[in-house]
């Protein structure tokens, strides 16, 4: 049996992919989005990053962060934002409250494990941030980046690095070692 490793990379830049549990489409509603907004503001008030690229599908999440100097642990980040998210949330799924995984009594709300890549330069960071923005579009829940509301394209394109109308009417193909889904 392979044993799992994540990279640990003190002040490391990471992309991740964090996944609903079964893939359940809940993430885009008002309620949800300020709550993991709020997820994400008390976890970073505690143990800083800084988010460098996001979007937020309804059964997942790609994210870019940057962690401070000397610290590596985005593992324990990303388990208290999704407790934070899990506990004050109220899911109804098909008309019933999301049922509770067997043997643990919790609800099931994400995957147990996220994807993360440890991002290795500019290039590799560029492909990525165009990789999260572009996925909304390759998915098929919006024609362009741009009408995508829980993103960060609309920050990327005041900063200047991207036109409006970036991803919009074309495919875009990412090597292999880019994203994940």
């Amino acid at each position: 049996m392979m044993e799992y490793r994540r990279a640990k990379i003190e002040g490391g830049t990471f992309f991740f992919t964090v996944v609903t549990h079964n893939r359940r489409e809940f993430l885009c509603n008002t309620e949800n989005i300020l709550l993991l907004r709020q997820a994400f503001r008390e976890v970073i008030s505690k143990s800083p990053f800084i988010v460098d690229a996001i979007a937020i599908l309804p059964n997942h999440i790609h994210c870019i962060w940057t962690l401070p100097p000397g610290d590596s642990d985005f593992s324990d980040r990303w388990r208290l934002i999704k407790n934070y998210f899990t506990h004050h949330c109220n899911i109804k799924y098909q008309g019933k409250i999301s049922l509770s995984r067997r043997n643990k009594g919790e609800k099931a709300v994400w995957q147990r494990r996220f994807w993360e890549h440890q991002i290795q330069d500019e290039i590799d960071f560029i492909r990525h941030v165009d990789y999260i923005h572009y996925n909304p579009v390759k998915h098929g829940y919006v024609k362009a980046p741009k009408d995508l509301n829980y993103s960060s394209f609309i920050l990327y394109v005041n900063k200047g690095i991207y036109d409006i109308d970036w991803g919009s009417g074309v495919e875009i193909q990412f090597p292999e070692d880019v994203g994940n889904e």
